[in-house]
């Protein structure tokens, strides 16, 4: 009996039950909020619970399943589980505003607690544009141009750690973006456009960068394939953040624009 091989298997089993028990407890969590705001008289919109089942979905599919198992093996499929698990999954989840359902359906004092946490200086730390850039796609340049593709494939704990990384860096990337829940910090839509641009089009070269530098390990038609996904896949989830930010700009440009119109019409009235 080959007690190592037993053990690493062990440690692989650990490390993805790991990984699928935090977007399960989610999926819990969100629906059990839901139907306790709908009890409080406060209906919690339907279209914001499917987007959130749909985000926890595709990122069970990127850690559990066909997926995730063939990705271990076939850059292609891990490429597929990057979209998922870093773009798709934490921009749905961030449009089904979860925070505001959970100070929403939190008693008084604890949901003063969690908006008093969120106020916090970390918070507002890392959910800066250019902080959340840096962890979400500087970690992927890290992650692709070292030896560190290889040997998270090598080490289920670093596998976990990185995957978990790759997802938090992705919703903290997404919020830092587009305000779907309240923030108490929110950053200029200039600034934010800025750094958009900048981290899209890092995105963007790296994909680039793997189609002529294939990761360590990885066979170069493989490499070619993965990085063709990264980087249309890639486009396709940005186009859709893009429309959102780019929505939510245009409606605070209008209020602007139609405050700043009353302002002036009642100051002609008082004169």
């Amino acid at each position: 009996m080959n007690h190592p091989a037993m053990a690493n298997e062990l440690e692989w089993f650990f490390a993805q039950l790991l990984l699928t028990l935090p977007f399960v407890g989610a999926f819990v969590f969100y629906i059990v909020a839901a139907l306790l705001s709908y009890r409080t008289r406060k209906p919690w919109p339907l279209y914001r619970t499917l987007i959130w089942i749909a985000g926890c979905f595709a990122a069970y599919l990127a850690v559990a399943g066909p997926i995730a198992e063939k990705a271990h093996t076939d850059f292609a499929f891990h490429m597929i589980g990057h979209l998922l698990l870093g773009m798709l999954a934490p921009l749905l989840m961030a449009l089904a505003a979860p925070v505001t359902l959970l100070v929403r359906t939190l008693p008084v004092p604890m949901a003063k607690g969690v908006s008093q946490l969120l106020r916090s200086k970390i918070p507002q730390v890392i959910t800066d544009p250019s902080v959340a850039s840096l962890l979400n796609i500087g970690a992927l340049w890290l992650l692709y141009t070292t030896s560190l593709f290889a040997f998270m494939h090598a080490h289920p704990f670093l596998y976990f750690l990185i995957h978990i990384h790759v997802f938090l860096a992705g919703y903290m990337f997404t919020i830092s973006m587009i305000y779907i829940d309240p923030v108490s910090h929110r950053k200029p839509f200039l600034y934010r456009a800025i750094v958009l641009v900048i981290a899209l089009a890092g995105h963007g070269i790296l994909s680039k960068w793997i189609y002529a530098n294939p990761p360590v390990g990885v066979a170069p038609e493989q490499a070619q394939t993965g990085a063709m996904l990264m980087y249309y896949g890639g486009d396709a989830i940005d186009l859709f953040l893009l429309v959102v930010f780019c929505f939510q700009w245009y409606k605070a440009t209008r209020r602007s624009a139609r405050a700043s119109l009353l302002l002036q019409e009642n100051s002609r009235a008082n004169i």
